[in-house]
C-alpha cells in the first residue's frame, strides 16, 4: 500500500494529521504484516492560524507546539531540500520533515532560512554542502510547484491530505483510529 501526505511544513494541522496517520501506518502493518509506504509531497493550505484547537490536538498525540514563536516563512526551500531527501531515501525524507516541523513548530525557527534548512539535513544525514549547493540553486523548483500544482488540482484543500493507492483520499485532520479503520477498509477493497 502506498500513500502520499499532501502538507506543508508551515502548516501545524498538518504536522498532527500526518503524525496521526505515521502511527495508524504503523499499526496497521503490526496488524497485517502490510507495509504502508508513505511520501510527503508539497501543498498550499490557506492560512488557518496555529490556534488552541491545534494545540490541544496537538497534546493528545504528545505532540509539542510553540505557536508563540512561530516565524512566518516560505517553505518553497524546504520542499526543494524534501524532494532531495526523498531521492535519498523515504525514511530520511520524514526524518527531515519532522526536523523542519519541530525547528518551524516548537523552536521558533525560520524554515526560510537557508542555514537552518541544511543544518537540519545535516542532522538528518545529509550532506551539508550539497544542501547548500541546493538551496543556492534552483534545483528541485519545477518539481516543488508541480506538487502544489498536483495538490490543487486533486482538491487538496483540507491539511493534510492523503491518497492512498492513487484512489482514495482522506482530507483533513482524524484521529488515529479513523485513519487505521480507513487503512483497513482499503486493504479489504483490494
Amino acid at each position: 500500500m502506498k500513500a502520499i501526505v499532501f502538507a506543508d511544513v508551515t502548516d501545524a494541522w498538518s504536522y498532527v494529521g500526518a503524525v496521526r496517520f505515521e502511527r495508524a501506518a504503523a499499526l496497521f502493518s503490526i496488524l497485517t504484516g502490510e507495509l504502508v509506504e508513505i511520501a510527503y509531497r508539497a501543498a498550499t493550505f490557506d492560512d488557518s492560524p496555529a490556534s488552541r484547537d491545534v494545540i490541544a490536538a496537538a497534546r493528545i498525540g504528545g505532540i509539542e507546539l510553540n505557536v508563540d514563536d512561530v516565524v512566518p516563512a516560505d517553505s518553497t526551500d524546504a520542499w526543494r531540500l524534501l524532494t532531495w531527501a526523498e531521492a535519498v531515501g523515504p525514511e530520511v525524507q520524514r526524518d527531515l520533515l519532522h526536523q523542519l516541523w519541530r525547528a518551524h513548530l516548537l523552536e521558533g525557527a525560520d524554515v526560510a532560512d537557508g542555514f537552518v534548512l541544511a543544518s537540519r539535513a545535516a542532522l538528518v544525514g545529509l550532506e551539508l554542502e550539497t544542501a547548500e549547493a541546493l538551496l543556492a540553486s534552483d534545483e528541485y523548483l519545477a518539481e516543488v510547484q508541480q506538487q502544489r500544482e498536483t495538490a490543487a488540482a486533486i482538491g487538496a484543500s483540507d491539511a493534510p491530505f492523503v491518497v492512498v493507492d492513487a484512489q482514495h483520499t482522506l482530507a483533513g485532520v482524524h484521529s488515529q483510529d479513523d485513519y487505521l479503520r480507513a487503512l483497513q477498509q482499503i486493504a479489504t477493497q483490494h
